[in-house]
């Protein structure tokens, strides 16, 4: 099969407008592409990233656009019996012309279009054009012919419209409406071709593994196939040879006792080993017709839900080869506003930071886009386990049958193209469209699994229990889960005994403090977050040099922040929790220490409830998010310039192979229970550790205890066991150096508690420090005092801290390029020095920032 890429193409306005002249045809800069990509690139637009620039290019989204290209085919190439142009993704609604005859009408952004073309083409140049409608106009025009639906976050137009639904804007995305050929053109010519390469691979409880190849084939000519399993190194594992492709269907299969090929395990548990099958069609006389090869892996994956020992409910764990893995990690939402500027490159960097911050989880949202190929190829070669959603998010989604089709079409070609990955291990059918449905009060009866739903006003259930399921089983093995979140056994979303739960009573909801994460745990949480200002650097960038507004509550500044109310609740968790400043750069850091506090918290709590099995009682937390599609403040922990905030740092320390936590909770007693004058209160300390190793770990837990205002310390260790996959409680006792109260104007000595776990050699391996909260009561020693050391190397970037009182929150930074720092927010005890690695520091100087510096 010959392939040529289209990529000389030409694009302009359709009408006279801001972007181009009447008739003004204008040469991409690259392809794929979207209009605002080329107009930036021309300087036609300011950057909407930054000022209140995205309000200046709203119009691009409501025009309409062209582009075009020519090629050229020659007369020997007209004789191949079959011609098509494939077009691999369109963005979204486009009338395509070849020769000046319409041949396709596009209104999915999510599938490829591929269109035979032999009779429309001619011998020399051919002319193809794609005229691009409004996809927001569309949008409206489909909205009245059918109705205006419920939804959360954009236009209510959205929801009738198959196009990333961030576009339309969301609580950390701005409104940026793209449009254009988003994913590769190409014209094919072939005798037959492998229309479709269907592996499974069945791995038994016992991991021995079977596979099937089931191929398509494009047209049902005479050929034979050879389809051969390499392995990693490259060497033949299995093959069948001369295997008849005349009915245009053929199947083979192939068996391997138990080690006889490598399993693939998520990272931190084993091996990536990818396996490649080769599919080679040739016609009878040998000449070869079209190949494909697949990286495929084996592994046993399964969705546990079973009754657990204490309490009520299910688990919802994910096991992989029998192992059942705590799920640490995050959500993904696109990486860029626009799509076609993300290089492999960067999907790379930003799922290798995913692996350097100690996840193993990642969740595709369903409000952006069926990712691109090198993600899920990066994510299997690194060992990420994927939670993908279906492409629905937020809202009362229609199901009438012009859209239903559609949804067919998009689900079967999308779990066809991600069905292999080993990384893909649950798809799920939306995000929070059964919350809406909860929240706007629709028909929505849990025991009913057996009418159509199509004639209630919740009619997308038809999609979610009826299409996507019976498509997900039909072309694939992977797990289908009809919502995020969705508890199942007839119990609303927010059930926190079943399913999967979006804990969002910290920030929205209740607003609850982040201290109550403990009785917010679900059985997996698929969902939670804290915001936090991103890198100063960041807010510089979309100030534009604007010096006026470089303060918090600039009007530059609340654009670049999408969350309704977010300037109250900042301010809520702040106010409640620290003593800070209002100054940019405080502001920034402020927030950023609460998120870590908020964010560690929670994974730390809920990694105590993976209990060993049978009490597995919260398998899984991932952040709210990990990424950001634009410059903003917003949940993310690493910021869109792919800064890491110290959140990300935060995290990735409680998803160490083996952490310690504790909690610090004040008991008071009444001895009469007629008094309410007389009482006791005590300090109550629980200390556990964590292991997700497969073997227990024999190590040494030290404590000390500090107070602020004094000399006064204390300290003592003793040997422990961490028991494999599970936490092990270690310590309850009262927190040492604090007396029992009688009186509430008996005020709490500032102790501060550090602990760290040594392996038998002493290293560290664990090291946290819990400290009286809310912080703001705290009377932090003078500056001088803490006499906190920062001391960097000869080698430049090895930068060591001391000090001689604890110190909370410390975030390192240097004037001018930022610097790849190994840790940040970091907690310092005296006698406990910790080593930074910064990578780009060049011998700088290094300024720190911690909580009781003096600037609040």
């Amino acid at each position: 099969m010959l392939v040529r890429s289209l990529k000389d193409f030409f694009f302009t306005q359709i009408g006279s407008g801001e972007g181009t002249k009447d008739g003004e045809w204008l040469p991409v800069s690259q392809f794929p592409t979207s209009v605002h990509v080329e107009l930036l690139n021309l300087k036609r637009i300011p950057d909407p990233f930054v000022g209140l620039h995205e309000w200046d290019v709203q119009w691009i989204g409501e025009t309409r656009w062209a582009f075009k290209t020519t090629f050229s085919v020659k007369e020997d190439e007209l004789k191949t019996t079959n011609i098509d142009l494939v077009f691999d993704g369109l963005d979204t609604f486009a009338s395509v012309l070849l020769n000046g005859a319409q041949i396709l009408q596009t209104e999915d952004q999510f599938i490829e279009y591929r269109v035979a073309v032999k009779e429309a083409l001619k011998a020399g140049e051919n002319e193809l054009v794609l005229n691009f409608d409004s996809a927001f106009f569309k949008g409206r025009e489909l909205e009245k012919q059918h109705e205006k639906l419920n939804l959360w976050n954009g236009d209510s137009s959205r929801l009738h419209v198959r196009k990333a639904q961030y576009n339309y804007g969301w609580d950390w995305g701005p409104v940026l409406m793209t449009v254009g050929p988003w994913k590769p053109v190409s014209v094919q010519f072939y005798e037959n071709r492998i229309a479709e390469v269907d592996v499974r691979s069945r791995v038994s409880e016992q991991l021995d593994v079977k596979v099937s190849v089931a191929l398509t084939f494009a047209a049902k000519t005479p050929g034979l196939a050879t389809v051969s399993l390499k392995a990693p190194d490259g060497s033949v594992v299995a093959s069948n040879k001369d295997i008849s492709g005349t009915s245009g269907q053929a199947e083979t299969k192939f068996e391997f006792k138990t080690g006889e090929v490598e399993l693939w395990y998520p990272v931190g548990y084993g091996k990536q080993p990818l396996y490649t099958v080769e599919v080679e069609l040739t016609d009878e006389s040998g000449k070869a017709m079209d190949s494909k090869a697949q990286k495929i892996a084996f592994r046993r994956a399964r969705v546990v839900q079973e009754k657990l020992v204490d309490q009520e409910g299910l688990t919802f764990l994910f096991e992989i080869n029998n192992i059942r893995i705590f799920c640490g990690g995050s959500n993904w939402i696109p990486a860029d506003s626009f799509l076609t500027t993300i290089t492999a490159e960067r999907y790379k960097a930003w799922l290798q930071l995913l692996i350097d911050g100690n996840q193993n989880m990642i969740r595709v949202w369903g409000g952006g886009i069926y990712e691109a190929d090198v993600f899920y190829d990066t994510c299997d070669e690194l060992g990420i386990l994927v939670w993908q959603d279906f492409m629905f998010g937020c809202g009362q989604y229609p199901a009438y049958d012009s859209f239903l089709k559609l949804v067919e079409v998009e689900a079967e070609y999308n779990v066809k193209r991600l069905r292999h990955h080993p990384s893909v291990v649950i798809f799920a059918g939306n995000n929070e469209d059964y919350q809406i449905a909860e929240s706007c009060k629709l028909e929505l009866d849990y025991s009913d699994e057996t009418s159509d739903f199509r004639k209630t006003n919740f009619p997308a259930r038809y999609i979610y229990e009826r299409t996507l399921p019976s498509i997900v089983e039909k072309f694939s093995d992977i797990f289908y889960h009809r919502s995020s979140p969705y508890s199942g056994q007839g119990k609303p979303t927010t059930d926190q005994t079943l399913g999967d739960l979006h804990q969002w009573n910290v920030w929205h909801g209740q607003q609850k403090p982040w201290h109550e994460w403990d009785t917010l745990a679900g059985r997996f949480v698929s969902e939670f977050g804290m915001e936090g200002y991103p890198d100063i650097r960041t807010v510089d960038y979309w100030l534009g040099g604007n010096k006026d507004e470089r303060l918090p509550q600039s009007r530059t500044n609340v654009n670049h922040n999408k969350a309704d109310g977010f300037e109250r609740r900042l301010e809520l968790y702040l106010v409640e929790n620290f003593k800070h400043a209002f100054d940019m750069d405080s502001y920034v850091y402020y927030t950023q220490a609460m998120q870590a506090e908020t964010l560690a918290s929670a994974f730390r709590l809920w990694r105590r409830n993976w209990k060993g099995k049978g009490r597995e009682y919260t398998a899984g937390a991932l952040v709210w998010q990990i990424n950001d599609c634009w410059p903003v403040t917003s949940w993310a922990i690493v910021d869109y310039f792919l800064r890491p905030k110290p959140a990300y740092f935060a995290i990735a320390r409680e998803l160490r192979p083996f952490t310690v936590g504790m909690t610090r909770k004040e008991h008071q007693t009444f001895p009469d229970d007629l008094s309410a004058a007389k009482f006791t209160i005590e300090s109550i300390l629980e200390i556990w550790g964590t292991n997700s190793t497969l073997e227990e770990k024999k190590a040494t837990l030290e404590v000390s205890s500090f107070d602020l205002q004094s000399e006064w310390k204390d300290s003592w260790s003793k040997s422990v066991t961490l028991a494999p996959n599970s936490s092990t409680e270690l310590f309850r006792g009262q927190v040492p150096g604090q007396p029992t109260r009688t009186k509430k104007s008996e005020v709490a000595k500032d102790i501060i508690v550090s602990a760290r776990l040594l392996d038998e050699d002493g290293t560290v391996l664990f090291r946290y420090s819990n400290w009286p909260e809310p912080f703001k009561y705290i009377k932090f020693p003078p500056v001088e005092q803490v006499d906190l050391q920062i001391d960097v190397a000869a080698d430049g970037e090895s930068v060591t801290l001391t000090a001689k009182k604890p110190v909370k929150g410390v975030v390192l930074d240097v004037d001018g390029e930022d610097v790849k720092w190994s840790d940040q927010g970091i907690d310092l005890a005296p006698g406990d020095p910790q080593t930074v690695k910064a990578v780009g520091l060049k011998g700088r100087k290094v300024r720190a920032r911690f909580l009781g510096d003096g600037t609040a």
